[in-house]
């Protein structure tokens, strides 16, 4: 096996013996492999969004919205920058949501919401002290989605046996 097929280069004076490497899966397909899943996450949130608005109302459907719009910035943030930490990527969230609902205290959201109804749907057109607490919860529940992802993917996707006397009895089994 020559180097040139390794794709590596020998340094002068070292042995002719053959380079041999380990591989492992490339970074990259974890990092798409990431991307698709928040892609997908954020279609879902963007569904159950609108399908909460079609079966409920008042309060309900407007606090879990909320809380659902910061849960698709979330995975927004991790669709752009994937090997974002989760508590990082949650902060970031509950930022943009604070300073999009801040931004309405101007009134510039209410005039361009007047104009345009993807303005609407992304800065909202009234400031709502409330919405703050929502944007909060919506934060920490994909903070805690994506925690539990990444043990996971430590862990080998393993979960925890519900039932004693199961293999993995006080421990973990393959799910």
């Amino acid at each position: 096996m020559s180097d040139s097929t390794l794709g590596q280069e020998r340094p002068a004076g070292r042995s002719t013996a053959p380079v041999t490497t380990t591989t492992t899966a490339p970074v990259t397909t974890t990092t798409g492999r990431t991307r698709l899943v928040a892609a997908a996450a954020a279609l879902v949130t963007v569904g159950a969004g609108l399908g909460l608005r079609a079966v409920a109302t008042g309060d309900v459907a407007k606090y879990g919205g909320d809380a659902l719009y910061t849960l698709l910035i979330l995975t927004l943030v991790v669709l752009l920058a994937p090997r974002t930490p989760p508590a990082r990527a949650a902060v970031v969230a509950l930022a943009v949501s604070w300073a999009v609902e801040l931004l309405q205290l101007t009134g510039l959201p209410a005039d361009l919401s007047a104009r345009s109804t993807a303005a609407r749907l992304v800065l909202g057109s009234t400031f709502n002290a409330p919405d703050l607490l929502w944007y909060a919860i919506g934060a920490t529940a994909g903070w805690l989605a994506l925690r539990e992802v990444a043990r996971r993917r430590r862990t080998g996707w393993r979960a925890r046996s519900p039932v004693a006397g199961e293999p993995g009895e006080g421990g973990d089994t393959v799910a």
